[in-house]
């Protein structure tokens, strides 16, 4: 079933193909016939709030398909995104077992289909199944280490370059373009977000991307980014 945002609705997710490629989506089957019980699944616009910082637990988001930012904000109003969430990913986890007001504002970036389950549901859900409490704490700590290796690869960085690069090289690894001769990124950051992401301004994000392209370490084509040197590029995140 289609939505006004163009998805494909995945009705059950007894039939989803996406399972047995997801830690928490792929449970035993008396567990998932549970969860179907409890859940909601919902279709989101780009540039929908599905919580926000500071905000009471109401309970998680299975993100199905689509990407989804997640960021917090200073005091003074600057925002840091600390991670891109993909399809599959449990969102509002470590709030809603642990009680405690959501730690962090997540915004689609794509049309996504997200599964919501009430915190009172998703705890009792917990209690009956234990194979699915395995999985949660499997995504727990994949969500930890995936942490300490961003603050080790951002945050121990000395210039805002050797991060972007850094940054680059991870999502050529995600996409799967890393092996390739020129790997390509389909950016759906605007600057201003991926300076978000690594802790600077736009203006310096726009510069590095210049010289990058200068240098032809990079070709832009559209909304996608082709990496033409990649030597080079390993050279900026070890600079």
């Amino acid at each position: 079933m289609l939505t006004p945002y163009g998805l494909e609705i995945i009705e059950s997710c007894l039939s989803c193909k996406m399972r047995t490629e997801k830690i928490f989506c792929d449970l035993p089957e008396s567990a998932l016939q549970s969860f179907e019980q409890i859940k909601y699944a919902t279709a989101y616009p780009k540039g929908a709030v599905l919580f926000v910082e500071g905000q009471a637990p109401r309970g998680i988001f299975v993100l199905c398909r689509g990407r989804v930012k997640l960021s917090i904000c200073s005091t003074d109003g600057k925002t840091l995104i600390l991670k891109i969430a993909e399809g599959g990913e449990v969102l509002g986890l470590s709030a809603t077992v642990g009680g405690n007001p959501y730690e962090l504002t997540a915004e689609t970036i794509d049309p996504c289909q997200v599964n919501f389950v009430k915190r009172e549901d998703f705890l009792r859900f917990l209690k009956d199944h234990p194979a699915a409490c395995m999985r949660v704490a499997e995504q727990l700590s994949e969500k930890y280490n995936a942490a300490c290796r961003e603050i080790r690869a951002l945050g121990l960085s000395h210039s805002a370059a050797e991060k972007l690069a850094k940054l680059l090289l991870e999502w050529t690894a995600k996409g799967g373009e890393s092996a390739k001769h020129e790997p390509r990124i389909k950016l759906a950051l605007t600057h201003e977000e991926i300076a978000q992401m690594i802790g600077t301004s736009r203006e310096t994000v726009t510069r590095l991307f210049a010289e990058m392209k200068k240098q032809e370490i990079v070709l832009a084509k559209g909304s996608t980014l082709v990496i033409q040197n990649k030597a080079a590029l390993k050279a900026l995140a070890t600079a």
